[in-house]
């Protein structure tokens, strides 16, 4: 397959959105792959996406197909973090949904055994997690601790002999009504420590809901979960995990790949607008011939060169390492606040990439709406779907104001945070 086949070119054969050629970063191997990637999610995603999320259905049928790609944890298989992130957006551009499933099982779970898992672990769960013969949750949030859940963790693990006592709720977990293994977080009040688990979803005590009446991300089936007497053995904890600190490299790797997602809904809200705007006749011409409309599409383009360039640098950044304190320079580095730049592994470029863009998508998608006019808000249009998909997108893995907040800190040596 040559590698630009399977690209969506803008209507009439016009540029595609990828204005300033980014793909063209990737190796052959990675351009034909992403093109495979385009051909699969045109046949077997497109088509069906919209009644997906009408329905709030997750296709349980798609999943063989899906890990045909072999795409599970691709820098984990030689790939680059730059090709990983474009795999990310363009799922999102056709469905933010399947995206979605994809990060939390593959980015999280997978990536977390990866990571994490002792040999046996391994051995035992990797290669059908990564095939998708088993799916996978990432259990952090609860009920009243979202942002806060690094110091407000209410779910509990006690040592019990060779096992664990776990107790407690969690909230927002994708996956979480189908899933074969919950990736749960839970504190041990004796000490004070962050514990992961790899739970077996069917254990007794474990207790699933389906969240309803959502506006965005409709075919994820996110759950609420109830923790009671859940005896959990020691074998599926998660030895590599000794605190909340632990837990960033997921947390910074997943924060980009959401950034990532935000450059995929502006794609989407590009190809569906500047289409609508060239074919749409209103007062005898095409929308695209009035200047104000012109004007919207070139801004929501904009928009989304410059969050892709960020997730392109931050992807670089994941290979090749963070700046770390010694050798920055520049005005104030000996004024103390300067000092603390990068002294969080990352965490702030990841927070600074995942807040750009999704402000920049809000104001992407919210034109888009505005070009369809009245068809904007209808979900027989795509934009409908992409403008509610996209307040998720907006909010998970860190709020703007919280990933605002972070960087803030970094900048300043002062935390805002309380």
């Amino acid at each position: 397959m040559a590698a630009d086949e399977g690209r969506q070119p803008g209507a009439a054969g016009l540029p595609d959105a990828d204005f300033y050629a980014f793909e063209d970063l990737l190796s052959q191997r990675e351009q034909e792959k992403l093109a495979e990637l385009r051909t699969f999610l045109a046949a077997e995603v497109a088509p069906y996406a919209g009644q997906w999320w009408q329905d709030a259905y997750f296709p349980a049928e798609l999943l063989p197909k899906l890990a045909a790609l072999e795409l599970s944890t691709p820098v984990q298989q030689g790939y680059s973090p730059l090709f990983a992130g474009l795999v990310i957006a363009e799922m999102t551009r056709t469905d933010t949904s399947i995206a979605t499933f994809f990060m939390v099982h593959h980015d999280l779970f997978v990536e977390a055994l990866h990571a994490f898992g002792s040999a046996e672990q391994k051995d035992r769960l990797l290669a059908d997690a990564m095939a998708l013969r088993i799916t996978g949750a990432f259990a952090l949030t609860e009920p009243e601790h979202g942002s806060d859940v690094a110091g407000g963790m209410e779910t509990t693990a006690v040592r019990d002999g060779d096992a664990w006592l776990l107790n407690g709720s969690k909230r927002w977990i994708g996956n979480g009504t189908f899933c074969n293994y919950m990736l749960l977080w839970a504190r041990e009040p004796g000490t004070g420590k962050v514990r992961g688990f790899l739970l077996d979803a069917s254990l007794p005590g474990v207790h699933r809901t389906r969240i309803e009446n959502k506006t965005a991300l409709r075919t994820v089936q996110n759950a609420d979960i109830t923790l009671t007497n859940v005896r959990v053995s020691e074998d599926d904890r998660l030895a590599g995990i000794d605190s909340f600190e632990d837990i960033k490299h997921l947390l910074r790797g997943s924060r980009i790949m959401v950034g990532w997602q935000a450059v995929g809904a502006q794609l989407a809200a590009v190809d569906v607008s500047r289409a609508y705007a060239v074919e749409r006749q209103q007062f005898g011409r095409p929308l695209a011939s009035f200047q104000l409309v012109t004007e919207q599409l070139v801004r929501m383009l904009g928009n989304t060169v410059a969050s892709t360039g960020m997730l392109a640098r931050v992807s670089e950044l994941e290979r090749g390492g963070y700046p770390s304190e010694a050798g920055r320079s520049g005005p104030g580095t000996d004024q103390g606040a300067a000092g603390v730049r990068g002294s969080d592994g990352g965490m702030a470029q990841a927070a600074l990439a995942k807040s750009y863009a999704s402000a920049k998508m809000r104001e992407t998608v919210a034109l888009g709406r505005s070009i369809l006019g009245g068809n904007g808000i209808v979900t027989d249009h795509r934009m409908a779907k992409i403008f509610a998909d996209a307040e998720a997108i907006y909010t998970y893995e860190g709020t703007y104001e919280i990933n605002s907040l972070i960087v803030g800190r970094d900048i300043t040596g002062i935390s805002a945070l309380r």
